[in-house]
């Protein structure tokens, strides 16, 4: 080895010497298939939707400070 070869080994055998590790992911954080739950607060873009289906919100209201709306269930 010359002084400027720090390691000469090729990656893939490099990586065969390491054991891998894998963590397991706790019951709570689900995929989103797996949420059931009806969220209880909605996004923007949704309280917008649900207000103007209840004539609630017109075009060129302002979208901040938006009435407190409960999602339909």
């Amino acid at each position: 080895m010359g002084p400027g070869h720090l390691y000469t080994r090729p990656l893939s055998e490099i990586a065969t010497l390491r054991p891998i590790y894998v963590m397991s992911q706790h019951n709570s954080l689900q995929s989103a298939k797996g949420i059931s739950v009806k969220r209880n607060v909605l996004k923007r873009f949704e309280r917008v939707e649900l207000l103007k289906k209840r004539g609630q919100w017109k075009e060129g209201e302002r979208i901040v400070g938006l009435k407190k709306t409960k999602p339909e269930i």
